[in-house]
């Protein structure tokens, strides 16, 4: 199994304000795509999210208010369904650090690749959002390559 991994610090005091941008409908409609659908707020519910006429469906598998937020891909491209997304959160000072890992890729394919910049993108939107208060979600977001 491959993963997808990535280390961003968020410059705020607040774990509960980063919990709240990735468990609120506003929140991941601030910084992922503002095509959010649901609540994340409850493990069991399940939270669309749509790029056009593509997207995923997550279903919450486990919150640990303010430090992680798990979801299980039910839905989207075949490379990501059963796959696990997982942001871990912890206070270091003035900085929310914020330990992403999307799990449990069958193989590194050439869609990996591009979904691991993506999601670069997207950490650095939720980065914006939570330190000036306005991300860069879909449809506004860095576009890094044929694919979007």
């Amino acid at each position: 199994m491959a993963n997808i991994l990535h280390r961003i610090g968020i410059k705020t005091s607040s774990m509960d304000e980063v919990y709240r941008a990735l468990t609120t409908r506003d929140g991941l409609a601030g910084w992922w795509t503002t095509d959010t659908r649901g609540e994340g707020d409850q493990a069991g519910n399940t939270v669309i999210f749509r790029f056009g006429t593509d997207g995923f469906d997550m279903k919450v598998t486990n919150l640990q208010s303010p430090g992680l937020v798990e979801w299980e891909v039910v839905d989207g491209p075949q490379e990501w369904i059963g796959t696990t997304i997982r942001f871990g959160l912890k206070q270091e000072g003035d900085y929310v650090i914020l330990l992403f890992k999307h799990l449990d890729w069958k193989e590194p394919v050439e869609f990996m690749h591009h979904c691991s910049t993506k999601w670069a993108v997207f950490l650095m939107s939720l980065k914006s959002l939570v330190e000036t208060g306005k991300g860069r979600p879909f449809p506004d977001d860095v576009k890094v390559d044929n694919w979007n």
